[in-house]
């Protein structure tokens, strides 16, 4: 597995959350960083994007010495990146897009024009997509706030040319539903809501779960339901955690109620 992503110092998200997620599902994780940044849960102070020939560079790395079953991409920045990964496409496998935005803080980590380098460069390309309500809206140019909107909008990155759509609905009002596509069968997900404090990288351990499960050969509408069962476990787990001061970890390895020590 190979997830191409951004740093986040406090290992909520990102890379760090990405490989949490690959060794819990006892797949080998590789990365390429793409974004180094200085954060912790509530402010986002510096963000450095790699060179994109850095970037290049790290990839041709990891691809030539070791086959690479499926790639998650999350933080991505600019579009120059985003065009190194779709370069690479052909030593990727099965692709995972991310669309990342956002901090889950709210603080802006990419270029004015992403949103569209990644309608150019990456859904086309795309085995499966994954954006929250907030990124499909920034793909569609269309309102997604309820499951109406949460199907237009995956209809309309698979006409874009994704394979599969999964629009994640963690931000619905209620309980949670995440939305798929793959062009002919439709699904719409539904899970409990777990309330936990610490719920940095939920969206990094989803799109990361979809891909390491896909890797190891399931379906994509199968690898989703996993994806979402992994999140809210994880979550259970790190409720009680008082790791952070403000948005802490997950807990994808299933360490339970009591931080390591």
């Amino acid at each position: 597995m190979l997830t191409v992503a951004g740093t986040d110092p406090s290992g909520g998200a990102g890379v760090a959350a990405d490989l949490r997620t690959f060794a819990a599902l006892r797949v080998h994780g590789a990365l390429a960083v793409a974004v180094v940044t200085a954060q912790d849960g509530d402010t986002v102070s510096a963000v450095r994007p790699c060179p994109p020939e850095l970037l290049d560079a790290q990839i041709a790395a990891v691809s030539g010495s070791m086959a690479i079953s499926a790639t998650k991409t999350g933080l991505l920045a600019t579009a120059a990146n985003a065009e190194v990964v779709a370069a690479r496409r052909a030593d990727l496998g099965v692709l995972v897009v991310d669309p990342v935005l956002r901090a889950s803080s709210g603080s802006t980590l990419v270029e004015d024009a992403m949103a569209q380098a990644y309608l150019r460069s990456l859904v086309p390309l795309a085995t499966v997509v994954t954006p929250n309500l907030a990124e499909a809206e920034a793909l569609t140019g269309r309102r997604v706030s309820d499951l109406k909107d949460m199907r237009q909008a995956a209809a309309l990155l698979v006409e874009a040319g994704a394979g599969v759509a999964v629009v994640t609905g963690g931000h619905l009002a209620g309980g949670p539903i995440d939305v798929f596509f793959d062009g002919s069968q439709w699904a719409e997900l539904a899970g409990a809501r777990v309330v936990s404090e610490n719920n940095r990288g939920t969206g990094c351990t989803f799109s990361a779960a979809l891909a390491a499960e896909m890797a190891l050969g399931r379906s994509p509408l199968e690898a989703t339901r996993r994806a979402g069962e992994l999140v809210r476990r994880a979550l259970a787990g790190s409720a009680a955690w008082g790791i952070a001061a403000g948005p802490g970890p997950l807990d994808q390895l299933g360490w339970g109620s009591a931080a390591p020590t």
